[in-house]
C-alpha cells in the first residue's frame, strides 16, 4: 500500500508541477492564446503575470524538501487558483471541454498530490 501511495502521489505531483510551471511561464511570457483568454474572463492585464509568478513559487514550494507549512499554503492557493479558473469559465458560458478540461484536471492532480503525500511533508496535529 506503502508503495501505490508513493506512486501516486509522484504522478499526480509531477503532472501538477509541470501543468503549473507550463501555465505559469505562458502568463509570464504573456503568450496571445493566455492573454486573450485573461481578457476575455474579464480580469485585468497585469493579473496575468501575478497568477504566473505565483504558480511557479507555488511549483517550487511544493517540489523542495521541507517548509510543510508553505506546501500547505501552494496547495490552498492551487486550489482556489483552479476552482477560481473553472468558476470564471462558467461564468462567462464557457462550457467547452478546451475550457473545462485544464482547471479540472489539475485540481484532480493537486487533490491527489495533497491526499497522497508522505508524512514528512505533512503538518503534524496542533496536539501533538
Amino acid at each position: 500500500m506503502e508503495k501505490r501511495n508513493k506512486i501516486i502521489y509522484w504522478v499526480a505531483t509531477a503532472l501538477l508541477a509541470s501543468g503549473m510551471l507550463a501555465s505559469g511561464l505562458q502568463q509570464i511570457f504573456q503568450t496571445k492564446e493566455m492573454a486573450d483568454m485573461i481578457t476575455h474572463l474579464g480580469y485585468p492585464g497585469y493579473f496575468i503575470k501575478i497568477i504566473g509568478v505565483w504558480k511557479i513559487l507555488g511549483v517550487v514550494a511544493i517540489l523542495v524538501p521541507g517548509f510543510k507549512l508553505l506546501k500547505e499554503w501552494a496547495y490552498a492557493g492551487f486550489f482556489f487558483t483552479m476552482t477560481g479558473a473553472l468558476i470564471s469559465h462558467l461564468a462567462c458560458g464557457d462550457y467547452g471541454v478546451k475550457e473545462m478540461l485544464g482547471p479540472i484536471m489539475q485540481t484532480v492532480f493537486l487533490l491527489s498530490s495533497w491526499y497522497f503525500r508522505p508524512v514528512s511533508r505533512k503538518i503534524g496535529s496542533v496536539n501533538q
